[in-house]
């Protein structure tokens, strides 16, 4: 039998399974549809949840049938829009309150202990909208398998939750082995072509193929789409060619062999399709494939920190929320044992892949109204052991990943473009953020270059807030052997890292100590008020911030999002932001609140807390422009990779930045007692940086 026959015969057996599951759904739908059934424990009733979750998979099944016999190309826009609509209708703002997704209203229907277990059940089956748009009929038989397992579980008058919840643990255990390897195919094999072949194939001012990909589908992703294609080629192969040219320089930057590689990751939101066609179309030019993979779905493939992948509008950011860590239901040492060994063999099988990986290019995008999550004592949460365990497998994941795909032999580009929820102004909003990508590289060359000499003059560096801002931070510098030929601090322009606009290093953490504050900051989409940090030795050793009314909320909040459960993280970057034209932007158009990371770190003086910029590249060499080495690229945690690799990195890295309104001194401090100051009030007063401040004006 040939590998094709071998994925046919594949696919009929799970096509068999799948449409002998979906006839015993129909079979519950229909008995927990009657007024005397008896499917109930300890006298809750569970017949509404069951009678509502196979009504749901019932629907994914019509959907699938509709697909595979191709009707839904005779769809219209509208159509598709209400089949869109329907499919995420459970899930939206106006019904989740009464949904059984939302883990409140399940706990209040079905008891704490079920009403977890069938919550994070309904929200694993929800991801059968995508399966059943990518025909990924395993998971379809197997996840509807689950479904009435547990179903046949309660419906025994002596079942307990614990039951139904092993269930679910033994889903994703034995099928961890098949999970792994999809996860790492549809990351770096350009086979994996389904999102590929929709950007590349398809009309794409019929906005119809907005819904092909199985994503939620709002105005935003409309909208961008519908703008895109009123400009002109030429304007598309611009904004394409500062993206790509950017990813091409990050290679020349970190003098890695381009030619060498053969694959891409373009990671991106739904609605800039025209412009990742040409995109594909001048990687292509280099001799990369793209790899175009979606955003984790299923709960053992989501991303606490964030989408990572291809996405398109979440239905309802408080859901999403919620089930942020739904795996708690089944993570254990036995589970990260497990997908840690099918890691491995997984990594092992496609290393050829891995070895052809030349990085992810990423567009992100910003405009968003702010969320302010609402904490439910119902959510599932970790356990402090599944807390530790959790950093532990992160970090041995992290360490196997970088055994096949070495951070020193890849690189990246990233940059961000708005949304039309950003306001009336979005199309000027839109060409002010393609300006800002697009400064003049030479002059900011010259400005960075002598803000960095003074820098390099220094024994350490002070910064401080004013007004309501309360920062006042000492910033310690790794030492130089010789000024003439070596720098602390990289020259940021417009390669990887699109805007320009920063100058950027690893800072010493003895001797690094003080308070960092901020009034007010978004963090991977989650608002902060008045956050604070305070260091000491690099180390932060106090946080909180004032979102909640008390204390614990708050540090929880920041525990889980900012910290992601570490109980502390170092100061991994200290950056000198110089892109005053994007702080000017947010400034004329009151979008300073909605600037994502990307460019409110070159809006005035910014640290990173957890790993350093250059995580597993410590032993590349790099140079600024100007021919000086990098040499300040670790510092005392990133050292322990040499000695205990486990504790050398934290698999995340945030940046904080305070804004030009709210920044008092960024002074350098001299061995001999000379002060210079590098920004005074909020501008910048070296010699030769003036010319930043007309933007400010």
């Amino acid at each position: 039998m040939n590998l094709i026959e071998e994925i046919l015969a594949e696919k009929d057996q799970y096509l068999e399974r799948f449409h002998f599951a979906a006839e015993r759904v129909q079979s519950i739908y229909e008995e927990t549809s009657l007024e005397d059934c008896s499917v109930s424990v300890h006298g809750i009733a569970f017949a509404d949840y069951f009678h509502t979750v196979a009504s749901f998979l019932l629907q994914i099944l019509d959907f699938y049938h509709k697909k595979s016999s191709g009707e839904l190309c005779d769809y219209s826009l509208d159509e598709l829009k209400k089949l869109n609509m329907s499919l995420y209708q459970d899930v939206l703002p106006e019904e989740y309150e009464n949904s059984f997704a939302n883990p409140a209203f399940a706990a209040e229907k079905l008891g704490k202990e079920f009403g977890q277990v069938l919550c994070t059940l309904y929200t694993e089956l929800r991801s059968n909208i995508v399966y059943a748009f990518e025909d990924r009929l395993f998971y379809l038989a197997t996840t509807f398998e689950l479904f009435i397992e547990v179903y046949n579980i309660i419906e025994q008058p002596d079942s307990d939750a614990e039951e139904a919840k092993s269930a679910i643990y033994y889903y994703f255990f034995d099928y961890a082995d098949i999970t792994a390897a999809d996860s790492l195919h549809d990351s770096f094999d350009p086979a994996r072509n389904f999102a590929t072949d929709i950007i590349c194939n398809c009309d794409l001012t019929d906005l119809r193929y907005l819904y092909y990909f199985g994503e939620y589908i709002t105005e935003n992703e409309l909208k961008t789409a519908a703008y895109l294609n009123s400009l002109s080629e030429q304007q598309i192969h611009d904004m394409a060619f500062t993206f790509t040219d950017g990813y091409r320089r990050g290679f020349e930057l970190y003098q890695i062999d381009l030619s060498k590689k053969k694959t891409v990751n373009i990671r991106f939101r739904l609605g800039f399709e025209r412009m990742v066609r040409e995109v594909i179309s001048q990687f292509r030019q280099m001799g990369l494939e793209p790899c175009i993979y979606r955003a984790g779905i299923s709960i053992s493939r989501r991303n606490l920190r964030g989408k990572v992948g291809y996405y398109g509008a979440s239905p309802n950011k408080q859901y999403e929320y919620d089930h942020r860590m739904d795996d708690a239901i089944f993570f254990d040492k036995a589970y990260a044992d497990r997908r840690l060994q099918e890691q491995k063999l997984a990594l092992e099988s496609i290393k050829n892949l891995c070895s052809d990986f030349a990085g992810p290019a990423v567009a992100e995008t910003f405009g968003e109204k702010p969320f302010n999550p609402i904490e439910k004592k119902e959510a599932l949460q970790y356990s402090q052991k599944q807390q530790q365990l959790k950093l532990d497998y992160q970090a041995e994941n992290g360490m196997l990943t970088n055994q096949y795909i070495p951070g020193d032999q890849t690189s990246f580009s990233i940059i961000a473009y708005p949304l039309p929820e950003i306001g009336a102004n979005y199309e000027k909003i839109f060409e002010e953020t393609i300006r800002v990508n697009t400064l003049n590289q030479d002059e900011y060359l010259n400005i960075q270059t002598k803000i960095i000499d003074a820098l390099d003059s220094a024994e350490f560096v002070t910064v401080t807030g004013r007004g309501e801002n309360h920062t006042n931070l000492t910033i310690s510098l790794a030492p130089l052997q010789d000024i003439s030929k070596e720098t602390r601090f990289e020259n940021c322009l417009a390669d990887v890292n699109i805007p320009l606009g920063e100058v950027f290093t690893s800072p010493k953490l003895e001797g690094t100590e003080g308070t960092l504050h901020v009034t007010k900051v978004f963090l991977n989409e989650l608002e902060y008020h008045n956050l604070t940090l305070v260091f000491q030795d690099g180390i932060i050793t106090e946080y909180t911030c004032s979102n909640f009314d008390t204390e614990a909320e708050n540090k929880k909040y920041i525990l889980e999002n900012v910290l992601f459960h570490h109980e502390t993280l170092p100061m991994g970057e200290f950056a000198i932001g110089t892109n005053t034209t994007a702080y000017a932007m947010g400034k004329k158009y009151r979008i300073s609140h909605l600037l994502p990371i990307l460019i409110a770190e070159k809006t005035g003086p910014h640290f990173a807390i957890g790993d350093t910029c250059f995580s597993h590249e410590e032993e590349s060499v790099t140079y600024n422009p100007d021919g000086k080495q990098m040499i300040a690229k670790e510092n005392s945690y990133s050292l322990l990779r040499k000695t205990d690799a486990k504790k050398a990195y934290f698999n995340c890295h945030t940046d904080i930045t305070i804004p030009y309104d709210e920044l008092g001194d960024i002074l350098v401090h001299r061995a001999d007692g000379e002060i210079i100051p590098i920004i005074r009030q909020g501008r910048f007063a070296l010699p030769g940086t003036e010319a930043l401040n007309n933007a400010l004006k």
